[in-house]
């Protein structure tokens, strides 16, 4: 008969062997279709998640891309097994390698406690190595002396205020796990520092993100875009497609909704929304402006207005865009340039050849600009974004261009085919407010999800800063007018 210490070295052989098969280890280690346990009912792992941990062992098993940090995506309607999933893959995280780091976040500290933890702790109490852990409310570590700081997974509420606390997970040599639960709704700032932990060399990097997609923007949207290259195993799990959930109930969801709504599409299907609550611009606004294409004759006779968007930083561009009616086009796209003569120069010139009734021009960084025009014989206007709105219904002057740029839309507006312009409309989310008036969250928020200014939408909600007189057109002449008020009474 084996002696405890034999029973737990074959134990210890056997983890080792399965440090990059997360698949194998979980047939093994949890008691499937034992009677009186959770699992007897089942005979392993679901089959997307099945899926994710044959795609963990790929990466793991090729000394190749062992050490390339491993990014997984999951986005799914309701039931699927999320939680399982995290369960065992940090059992799995924390049995087969010595000083394994583990942290995990979910949108709130609520979801976190009453959840997340909860289902995690299950997991780790059916493994066949619980003995070798102990566990808090918000923890499990190792009980091996000089080990319990070191080889651990802690259960961390995300703070926008305290993004640091996700900021110093290193693990140099050997394994670090981050799992966020419920990812669509965390902010990007906890995101974008998580990514520091992503630097140490020679060592095994997991970062895996879960979520019902219910925000068409953000950094769990841009999973499936804009960052699809890290994220090298990204799954939409359809929860009619997932064996043991409520099927009865997504008929009756299908009937009262339809299967296209983004109700279902974000509680069923696993799919984004068409819209998510705070966003501003739905795809398909975007989408119908983009296809749409004015004959000049719709739009010859309103005032031409142009409008100058300054960059801020080094990063971005300096945007000079003309909108006349329902007709918007961008005239030039330039990378930073503090060279404010030149810029004036260039808007004289467009102001002559379009006939311009207005120029607008963001004063932020404009007032240089600005000035140099007015050296040159034009009369333009500087727009402050912060200024007092002209409506009762938006907090500043911001608020009102972007309502008033949604309007025209909505009234036929056609915007040019860009992916950059239609990238920044759909990112830009309303903020509640105690009297319901629009609020617009700040230009950094769109710029953290898109890397760069939204200088193209600015340049064309500029445009709706002032009301322009159409009076004017034929009689504009050729050279900049500096004696004449369009405002004045």
């Amino acid at each position: 008969m084996l002696s405890e210490s034999d029973i737990e070295h074959q134990l210890e052989e056997q983890c080792a062997k399965y440090r990059h098969k997360p698949l194998h280890y979980s047939l093994w280690a949890f008691p499937w279709t034992e009677q009186g346990t959770q699992l007897e009912r089942h005979k392993g792992p679901r089959a997307w998640q099945t899926d994710v941990l044959k795609g963990m062992e790929t990466h793991l098993s090729n000394p190749a891309t062992r050490f390339d940090p491993l990014g997984i995506a999951v986005s799914s309607g309701h039931g699927v097994g999320k939680s399982a999933l995290i369960g065992m893959v940090v059992d799995w995280g924390m049995s087969t390698c010595a000083d394994c780091r583990v942290v995990l976040t979910s949108n709130t500290e609520g979801q976190l406690r009453t959840k997340t933890a909860p289902e995690v702790m299950k997991w780790h109490n059916m493994s066949m190595t619980s003995h070798w852990f102990n566990e808090s409310s918000m923890s499990i570590y190792s009980n091996e002396t000089d080990h319990d700081k070191s080889w651990r997974a802690d259960f961390i509420p995300w703070s926008i205020s305290k993004p640091e606390s996700f900021a110093g997970t290193h693990n140099q040599g050997k394994r670090i796990i981050i799992v966020m639960d419920e990812a669509s709704a965390i902010d990007d700032v906890i995101w974008e520092v998580t990514e520091g932990a992503l630097t140490d060399t020679d060592t095994e990097i997991i970062w895996i993100v879960f979520g019902n997609p219910t925000r068409a923007t953000g950094r769990f949207r841009e999973c499936w875009r804009k960052f699809s290259k890290f994220w090298k195993i990204r799954l939409k799990v359809d929860s009619r497609d997932v064996e043991g959930t409520n099927k009865a109930m997504f008929d009756q969801w299908a009937e009262q909704y339809g299967v296209d709504s983004d109700f279902f599409k974000v509680r069923v299907r696993g799919e984004f929304p068409v819209q998510s609550s705070m966003q501003f611009i739905s795809q398909d606004v975007v989408d119908n402006a983009r296809a749409k294409h004015l004959r000049k004759e719709e739009y010859k006779f309103a005032p031409v207005i142009l409008t100058c968007d300054p960059a801020w930083t080094g990063d971005d561009e300096l945007v000079i865009s003309m909108r006349q009616g329902l007709h918007f086009q961008v005239l030039e796209r330039i990378p930073y340039n503090d060279n404010d003569v030149l810029i004036a120069q260039k808007l004289v010139n467009y102001e002559n050849k379009y006939r311009a009734s207005q120029v607008f021009i963001d004063a932020g960084y404009g007032q240089g600009i600005y000035s140099a025009g007015k050296t040159m014989g034009s009369l333009w206007r500087m727009v402050w974004f912060s200024a007092k709105a002209g409506r009762t219904d938006c907090v500043n002057k911001r608020a009102e261009m972007f309502v008033l740029a949604k309007e025209w839309l909505s009234e036929g507006g056609a915007i040019p085919d860009l992916d950059e312009l239609a990238e920044e409309m759909l990112c830009i989310e309303m903020m509640p407010t105690m009297d319901g008036k629009y609020k617009f969250a700040p230009k950094d928020s769109v710029k953290s999800i898109i890397g760069r200014s939204p200088n193209l939408w600015d340049s064309l909600c500029l445009s709706f800063a002032y009301p322009v007189r159409p009076d004017i057109v034929e009689t504009k002449p050729v050279f900049a007018v500096s004696d004449y008020d369009p405002w004045g009474n």
